[in-house]
């Protein structure tokens, strides 16, 4: 086995050579097997303490500008809900339904990073936000293994695939209206949802490549243009939905117009940044390369996607079940307030879950299982402190934040009965979600995504419909359905890691490194022989 090992990395270097024609570099797939383990020796001599503050510095030059730029983005569409919620109760409760329901539905497809994305994005953005964070797992275990020249045929690749989702995910935008009449919406809600969900077309293809871009220079910890566009996304979006609201009323217009505006400054930002010479070693120009095997990157995304939408659709279930409840007005309008504080706090966990799916897949691609174990735990560790923390600052405040979002007093005392409720989802949030970002790091979309299957839709859905009907709870009952299934999810989470053979990862990383780099250059050579062989 060592001896093909030795074979194949042999005949990686010699390929790696013919095709660059740099000898003197160390080939991007060497194990490098020595200096690693003399670096982890010199590592082991360092107290306790400097290790932790060595970890958190690779940790925070990722989470940082991360949980920013996601805490900014999100802030998007929080402002976006604060200035319709101040138009009028239907506009809030169709804003609520588009955003939470519909383009969750498509950031589950597009995107699992992040961030997701997350929890309270909306549903075909889900798609965009799970396909997408294959590409997390794949820039990172290259750029470790330092095969840096395949994290611009990876992310060229993350586009073609993700553009065609966007697209065959289209009618859920045209058709939101008769769809959320046929699930027995409210008339005037499902009628202004179809409005709101039109101008969402063009923020759904700019989720396409802000999230992958994200993921793509968030793998080289070109982590700075990143939080620069997102500070001006956000002060452009607030700027103009004043202006365009509050100074021209133009409504809802003014509102989602000011969106879009704004969801698309990162992407020509990053745009700029990368054609123009911000990642020399990763980013060489259009390759043909980028349309060959596509099949190994749809089967990664499509388990991604599935990995993310069904945690993220979780949430859009209970918005659901909610809008048949009496009073459904108010009881959407509070529960989507809720989920928007959750999800704008969830920013920071899907901060560290972006982080711990860079650290983990650089360690396992640079092939330290020791570094990689530490590096969960930090993360872990960070995350669970801050979440403890805003657990108990929301519990003070209860239902006083409300009021950023409406001047209806129902809607504010209905908020504020559910406080204790968010409190705990925020508490949960600090450790589950980074659990995901270690999956997604060590590639294991496809085993979260059963235990996602198995927790959300077979404990948490049915558990919170018995208690919100058959218990009448109402919505109180289906949000706690809904944290026990969450709990039972952590709780497995937490074992599948510490159960986890970490060195068998390294092997497993290496090998599908490898593996796809075998296999390009097989089709690269086989092209170039086959076009040799035809010229005259």
């Amino acid at each position: 086995m060592e001896s093909r090992n030795e074979e194949r990395d042999q005949l990686t270097k010699k390929l790696l050579e013919e095709e660059h024609g740099r000898g003197d570099q160390a080939p991007l797939l060497e194990p490098k097997e020595v200096h690693r383990d003399e670096e982890e020796e010199e590592e082991e001599k360092l107290s306790m303490g400097r290790k932790i503050l060595e970890e958190n510095k690779k940790l925070w030059i990722v989470a940082g500008p991360s949980i920013f730029t996601r805490f900014s983005t999100f802030g998007v569409t929080v402002i976006s809900q604060a200035f319709i919620g101040h138009l009028g109760s239907t506009e809030l409760a169709a804003y609520a339904l588009v955003s939470t329901v519909l383009m969750r539905f498509a950031n589950g497809i597009l995107v699992s990073d992040q961030v997701r994305d997350c929890k309270t994005s909306s549903k075909p953005l889900d798609i965009v936000l799970g396909m997408a964070s294959a590409l997390e797992t794949l820039c990172g275990q290259s750029y470790g293994a330092k095969q840096y020249h395949m994290l611009g045929i990876y992310l060229q690749r993350s586009w073609i695939i993700l553009t065609i989702t966007a697209i065959c995910i289209l009618p859920i935008y045209i058709f939101t209206t008769p769809l959320l009449r046929l699930l027995g919406q409210d008339e005037e809600i499902a009628k202004m949802a179809g409005v709101i969900s039109v101008w969402f077309i063009p923020v759904l293809f700019s989720y396409v490549y802000t999230f992958t871009l994200q993921m793509y220079l968030q793998a080289q910890s070109r982590n700075l243009i990143i939080t620069y566009l997102a500070m001006l996304n956000l002060g452009s979006h607030l700027f103009l939905s004043w202006l365009l609201t509050i100074k021209f009323k133009l409504g809802v217009a003014g509102v989602m117009g000011s969106m879009v505006v704004a969801m698309w400054i990162p992407v020509f930002g990053q745009l700029l940044f990368v054609f123009c010479g911000g990642c020399p070693e990763t980013w060489t120009g259009f390759s043909w390369r980028a349309f060959t095997d596509l099949t190994a990157i749809v089967k990664l995304s499509i388990s991604s996607g599935v990995m993310l939408c069904l945690e993220l659709w979780y949430n859009t279930i209970l918005v659901l079940l909610t809008g048949y409840m009496k009073n459904a007005e108010v009881a959407i309008d509070a529960l989507s307030i809720c989920l928007n504080i959750n999800g704008w706090e969830m920013m920071i966990s899907i901060g560290f879950l972006a982080a711990a799916g860079v650290r983990v897949a650089n360690e396992l691609g640079a092939g330290s299982a020791r570094r990689a174990k530490f590096a969960i735990k930090n993360v872990v560790l960070n995350s669970s402190t801050i979440g403890s923390i805003l657990f108990i600052v929301f519990l003070l405040f209860r239902g006083k934040l409300a009021y950023i979002f409406t001047e209806d007093m129902n809607v504010a005392k209905a908020v504020a009965h559910l406080s204790p409720l968010l409190a705990f989802s925020i508490l949960l949030n600090s450790v589950q979600p980074v659990l995901s970002g270690v999956a997604v790091g060590a590639g294991w979309q496809s085993v979260v995504a059963y235990v996602n299957i198995a927790c959300y839709y077979l404990v948490g859905i049915p558990l919170g419909a018995l208690l919100g009907y058959g218990f009448k709870f109402h919505v109180e009952g289906i949000w706690v359905g809904m944290l026990l299934g969450t709990f039972v999810q952590t709780i497995v989470l937490v074992v599948l890691t510490m159960r986890t053979d970490w060195n068998k990862q390294v092997t497993i990383a290496k090998d599908r490194i490898n593996k796809w780099y075998f296999e390009q250059e097989r089709r690269l050579n086989g092209s170039s022989n086959g076009s040799s062989d035809n010229t005259p």
